[in-house]
């Protein structure tokens, strides 16, 4: 049977984040959050392999322990275990520092297949962590897919139809292989009455640092980051514009001349 692992991610609702104007910092205090939207095309697609083939779906996610119920969403929608890596010490990673424990801890749980996930985050938007994923797994990758035409668990390779420019390249990956969706190919599905009632009571292995074998402490959180926000602020947005409708083109090229002249632009 084929084994599918699906990282994704909790994100706040970015349409209701505010800025902090003295620190700079996003002020994330009772903003609702969601399943990463691009993740929810990844899991599509996860189920749709899992539905042709048979597989096994391991979500899996790193965050606060409210990221718990993203992984629940996850096993509502048909995901068969759900893991969830949380603790202080993974604090302030960027992408660099949270795909090491998540590869790290996958290994530890079994030997997969087929990784998937979204092409970016709605609240970091890097489109990094797919990459970065592919090459913790040393697995092949394939981004932009449209269709997975074909997996072949014998000769260890997947077909898959992806995104280009200007058309659709047909390609095929060794296993184990990630794969990045696009939203076109396996739009967001909606879970069942049955599959949320079982989600609410489904176990989920919560995983420390301390219990992901072989983990350097060095290469997780703030010590693991290449990478350091030292202040985040908003853009400075230029004047708003003034529509003019004077009744006519001339009164309104009229008006025009007259708000020019007042800023000494003519």
């Amino acid at each position: 049977m084929l084994k599918i692992l699906i990282c994704v991610k909790q994100v706040p609702d970015v349409d209701l984040v505010k800025m902090d104007p003295e620190t700079g910092n996003l002020v994330r205090d009772g903003v609702p959050t969601m399943l990463n939207p691009l993740d929810s095309f990844a899991l599509s697609a996860a189920l749709s392999v899992k539905e042709k083939y048979g597989a096994e779906i391991t979500a899996i996610t790193m965050g606060p322990p409210m990221a718990e119920s993203v992984l629940r969403e996850c096993l509502s929608f048909g995901a068969d275990r759900a893991v969830l890596i949380t603790g202080r010490a993974f604090g302030g990673a960027d992408t660099l520092s949270t795909s090491y424990p998540i590869a790290m801890a996958a290994r530890s749980l079994d030997k997969f297949d087929l990784i998937f996930a979204g092409t970016e985050s709605l609240d970091g938007a890097t489109g990094q962590m797919g990459a970065q994923l592919a090459e913790r797994f040393d697995a092949s990758q394939i981004t932009g897919c449209l269709e997975i035409m074909d997996v072949d668990e014998k000769d260890r390779c997947v077909t898959a139809k992806r995104e280009l420019e200007h058309g659709v390249m047909t390609v095929r990956a060794t296993l184990p292989c990630l794969i990045t969706p696009e939203k076109s190919g396996y739009p967001t599905r909606l879970p069942s009455l049955k599959g949320k009632l079982a989600a609410r009571k489904a176990p989920i292995t919560v995983l420390t640092e301390n219990d992901i074998p072989n983990l350097d402490m060095e290469l997780i959180g703030v010590p693991g980051s290449g990478t350091v926000v030292p202040k985040i602020y908003p853009p400075v947005l230029p004047e708003p514009g003034q529509m003019l409708d004077m009744g006519s083109d001339d009164a309104n090229v009229t008006g025009l001349i007259e708000i020019l002249a007042g800023k000494g632009l003519v």
